[in-house]
Order: C-alpha cells, then sequence, then structure tokens
C-alpha cells in the first residue's frame, strides 16, 4: 500500500512538472504568434487581403511610416442625403410685433424647412407648410450655400392640406430636389427626413428611419372650433421629425422627395409618430398654386350638416328617412346659382352616395370633392321625402377661404 501511495505521488509530481512546461511554451507561443500578425498587418493590407480597409501612408517624425487605417463609410442612405442636402432651405415667418412702449417692429415669428423643387429661368420655387408662413408679413428664406435673408414671393397658399409655395431668387440656387412616387412607396422602405429643428442653428439635421404606414388620414380644423373640417392622407415615418422640420423633405433611399414633413404627434410617451404629405398628392397642389394663385377645387353649392349632428327626432320629421338610414349629410342650405340649385337639390336632402362612394359625413363629401376637377360630373345619390333620389351634377369652381 506504501509502495502504491509513494509512486503517484512522484507520478503526480512528475505530471504536474509536464503541465506547467506545456502552459509556459503555449504562453510563449502566443505572444510570438501576435507580433508576427502585428508585423505582417501592413503588407496584409497592402495585398488586399483584409478587404474594406484602406491604408495611407505617412511620414513620422522619426523618419519611419505609420499605417492610417480609414473604413469607407459610403452607403445609399449617404448618397441619397447628398442629391437633396443643398435644395433644403430655411423659411422665416416675420411678424410685426408691438414692445411695451407702443413701438412697431418686425421680427422672427418662427421657423420651418422648404424644399427647393424647380428652377424656371431666374426664379426658383419652394414648397413648404401653411403653417409655416401664416401671418407673415415678409418671408424670408435661407440657403445651404451660405446665403441668408433672400426675400421669398409667397405664390400661393391652401390651408386644407397645410401647403404653400414660394418664389425667390433663382441665381442664388445650387440644387434642386427631385419629386418620386409617393404611390409607390412601400411600408417598411428606409425614409430620411431633412430640415431645421429647433430652429436654423440646426440646419439640415438628418434623421433616418422607414415608412410605417402609407394609409393615413389626419383631421383638419380650419376654423379653430374644435370641429374637423377635413382629413388629409399622409405617410407616417418613425424618422425623427421635430419642431421646424416642418415644410421639410421626406426622402426615399435614392435621394427622391417623397412626402413633405408636416406634423408629428407630440405627447408624453410617444415616439415614431411623424407624418408627411404625400409626393403624389402635394405636387397636383404645387401646379395649381403656381399656375392659378389658389387650388381649383370643385363645389356643389350647398351647406353640409352631418346627420349625426341632426337630434334623433328630426330623422323622422322633418327628413322623414327609413328607419335602416344611419349616416349621411343633411342639406342645411342651398347656394343660389350653384349646381346644386341648378340640379334641383333642396334643403333637408340627405346625401348619403357620390358616384359609387358611400358618405357617412361631410368630412367624406369634402374629400371626395376634392378629389375631382372643376367640369367634372358626379352622380349624388339622396333621400328625400323617404325616397331614394339620384342626379348627376356638372361641378363648379369653389371660392377657397
Amino acid at each position: 500500500m506504501g509502495y502504491y501511495d509513494d509512486s503517484f505521488s512522484s507520478q503526480l509530481k512528475k505530471e504536474r512538472r509536464e503541465g506547467s512546461s506545456l502552459v509556459f511554451i503555449a504562453f510563449v507561443s502566443a505572444i510570438m504568434g501576435g507580433l508576427l500578425v502585428l508585423m505582417m498587418m501592413p503588407t496584409l493590407l497592402k495585398s488586399g487581403y483584409l478587404p474594406g480597409w484602406n491604408v495611407a501612408p505617412s511620414s513620422a517624425p522619426s523618419g519611419g511610416e505609420i499605417a492610417n487605417y480609414s473604413v469607407n463609410v459610403n452607403s445609399a442612405v449617404v448618397d441619397a442625403v447628398k442629391k437633396v442636402e443643398n435644395a433644403v432651405v430655411g423659411v422665416i415667418n416675420i411678424q410685426e410685433t408691438t414692445n411695451i412702449f407702443g413701438q412697431v417692429a418686425r421680427g422672427e415669428a418662427g421657423t420651418g424647412s422648404g424644399i427647393v423643387f424647380r428652377k424656371a429661368g431666374d426664379k426658383a420655387y419652394v414648397v413648404t407648410n401653411n403653417h409655416v408662413i401664416e401671418g407673415a408679413q415678409k418671408v424670408q428664406v435661407s440657403l445651404a450655400n451660405g446665403k441668408k435673408n433672400i426675400d421669398a414671393k409667397v405664390i400661393g397658399t391652401d390651408p386644407w392640406t397645410d401647403l404653400a409655395v414660394l418664389e425667390i431668387d433663382g441665381s442664388k440656387v445650387q440644387q434642386v430636389a427631385e419629386f418620386g412616387h409617393s404611390s409607390a412607396v412601400k411600408v417598411g422602405e428606409p425614409a430620411i427626413a431633412i430640415g431645421n429643428p429647433l430652429g436654423m442653428t440646426f440646419s439640415r439635421t438628418v434623421t433616418q428611419g422607414i415608412i410605417s404606414s402609407t394609409e393615413r388620414t389626419i383631421p383638419v380644423d380650419l376654423d379653430g372650433d374644435g370641429e374637423q373640417d377635413f382629413e388629409t392622407n399622409v405617410l407616417q415615418t418613425d424618422a425623427a421629425i421635430n419642431p421646424g422640420n416642418s415644410g421639410g423633405p421626406l426622402v426615399n433611399i435614392s435621394g427622391q422627395v417623397i412626402g413633405i414633413n408636416s406634423s408629428k404627434i407630440a405627447k408624453t410617451g410617444v415616439e415614431g409618430l411623424g407624418f408627411a404629405i404625400p409626393i403624389d398628392d402635394a405636387s397636383k397642389i404645387i401646379d395649381d398654386l403656381i399656375a392659378h394663385k389658389s387650388v381649383q377645387r370643385p363645389k356643389l353649392g350647398i351647406t353640409p350638416v352631418d346627420l349625426q349632428a341632426v337630434p334623433t327626432e328630426a330623422w323622422q320629421d322633418p327628413l322623414q328617412l327609413p328607419a335602416d338610414v344611419e349616416s349621411g349629410v343633411v342639406v342645411k342650405d342651398v347656394e343660389q346659382f350653384s349646381p346644386a340649385e341648378k340640379a334641383g337639390l333642396k334643403q333637408y336632402d340627405v346625401i348619403v352616395q357620390l358616384d359609387d362612394q358611400k358618405i357617412e359625413n361631410s368630412v367624406q363629401l369634402r374629400k371626395y370633392l376634392f378629389q375631382k376637377r372643376v367640369g367634372d360630373t358626379v352622380k349624388v345619390t339622396f333621400y328625400r321625402d323617404g325616397k331614394l333620389h339620384s342626379v348627376n351634377i356638372v361641378l363648379t369652381k369653389r371660392n377657397m377661404p
């Protein structure tokens, strides 16, 4: 037994000595291998065995050679930004203010963003949001090339879609943005927002996200009474859109403008809910503003009231509606000499359909009509004295506020 114990102890000591030797050899080998790799790094880089890295030799003070390594960061996003960033401008709303001494002076009331989208001769055109220039006594533009306080002429505005077109001196413009097609946009594709958040200090700030939805609508209250007057189609994105981004472009990965940034949901705990006016919708408005100074929208010539806003007892008398009719637009008044009067519409008629589109309220009625052009014919389906009627009406120009 004693021999067995002594033999085991001797064997164990021998294995420990051999193990220590192996560890030492491995440690020395690792150090030598690392030094060898570091010494060969310049040769490997120059030979191209490490793609994506560039070597630029420079002279060291001691006369030796130092390799400077840099990563090539060019990407589709970088290229897209380059195509449009210098077409993004700052828009300054200048208004008169009165101080405590009764002195009147003009000063900056707010700033936003805009996009140079067209040059024609010595003129250039900028699109921005209506709310950016609303109430301005004077509008000025700051360009990417450093030229500031350029006077801008307001060509036309459209409160319904929150768009406005400005005209500036074209000789000072170096880059014009390209419009894409918002109808081709897909949910999940990259979206890039460019603008001037929080004023000109952070001009042409770039943020990136994706298209969150292509089928959103937001309410529009034109008269400030808290009631919805209209709803506009928008693209939803999670790209950061901050105050001052309004009027700037939402850009696709090809550097084309697919939307005009307009608003965001600003509530505590809510992030990534920004909205842009689709460029396909905006282009029609822009063309009208340049050609006519206003949007050429058609009208029926009635004062609409939502059926749901009418007391239910009135549904039977005087409206005399069937029991299964629960929504529609009541004709409160008919404008004299209007298309509605010429076609025979009368007070208390209840419109339930335009062409093949069901109409449940006045917002839907306006939205459908605003998709039409002056001179188009629309089929109006309505109830009168409990009976369903239809009539074709030729639309005329609406005088917008």
